[in-house]
């Protein structure tokens, strides 16, 4: 039975990943992709937050913090993954720069393909890692999904408005399963994290790349939570994807999943950017307020 529920959560997370880069890309255009990318010099600071200052955080966690190799595959993982399909919601619950959302989100995912399988050997130098595999399961389960969404969109744009949110509800019932196949099979795992210093070194990576990512988005208030939400956000779906194709321990993507239960905080803190920002916006004039004045 247990390795029934194994294959089925390996399952999960490949349709989980497939449809929803399928999704993403079912619902852009390139030109929404590339428009919000003028800004080079935000462009190279969201590329250091994410892939130099953020991995430099997970390194020194580790120093810090004792954990299991398990333990410290997985932090590294989400470490060195960003661009998280998830960003652009968290940049609308926050009423912030939405194209710069997407934007970001598909850079930042494009970089990650390529830069995981460099850096990872780096990174973990006791554990052995393929990066050709790596590379090639990014490429097939992410990007080609994604460029095929952009095709059938801009070649058949009715075709993906129709399908777009059958394959979305597809992929958030997956990620459901993923995450309840995961619980049933790790639950022990999972009881043994609480009192470890797992959940403290997530948290300390999540905060520190939140401010991160918030000091070096600038000064503007339609960019700063962007940054800080997308160095946060950490791309759990190309974590998942490395780690259960080239780690035989289960315990790597218990610590992925781990992980992105705390990430899913941030849900909490963009409703609260989105609250404070609708409180800032100037209230309409009204007719009748015209006709008092």
């Amino acid at each position: 039975m247990a390795v029934v529920l194994e294959s089925l959560a390996t399952l999960s997370v490949l349709v989980f990943v497939v449809t929803s880069m399928l999704a993403m890309g079912l619902s852009l255009t390139v030109g929404q992709i590339l428009d919000p990318l003028g800004d080079l010099r935000l462009v190279a600071k969201a590329l250091v937050a994410n892939f130099v200052l953020v991995p430099i955080v997970a390194y020194l966690i580790l120093l810090m913090i004792p954990l299991t190799e398990a333990q410290s595959v997985g932090l590294i993982l989400l470490a060195t993954a960003a661009g998280a399909p998830f960003l652009p919601k968290l940049v609308e619950v926050a009423k912030a720069d939405v194209a710069f959302g997407v934007g970001l989100m598909v850079l930042l995912m494009v970089v990650t393909v390529a830069y995981v399988p460099i850096v990872l050997p780096f990174l973990l130098p006791g554990v052995q890692v393929n990066p050709l595999e790596i590379a090639s399961s990014l490429v097939v389960l992410m990007l080609l999904p994604l460029a095929a969404g952009l095709f059938v969109n801009a070649r058949y744009g009715d075709t993906a408005e129709r399908l777009q949110p059958t394959v979305n509800q597809v992929s958030t019932t997956a990620l459901v399963f993923l995450v309840v196949l995961m619980l049933v099979l790790n639950f022990e795992t999972l009881l043994s994290v609480v009192g470890t210093g797992v959940l403290v070194a997530f948290a300390i990576l999540i905060a520190v790349s939140l401010a991160v990512g918030w000091l070096l988005g600038g000064p503007a208030a339609e960019t700063r939570p962007v940054l800080g939400l997308g160095t946060a956000q950490r791309n759990v779906a190309a974590a998942l994807v490395v780690g259960a194709a080239n780690f035989d321990d289960p315990n790597v993507v218990v610590m992925l999943v781990v992980g992105a239960t705390l990430m899913g905080l941030l849900i909490v803190l963009a409703g609260e950017l989105g609250r404070r920002t609708g409180r800032q916006q100037p209230l309409p004039i009204t007719e009748e307020a015209t006709y008092e004045d």
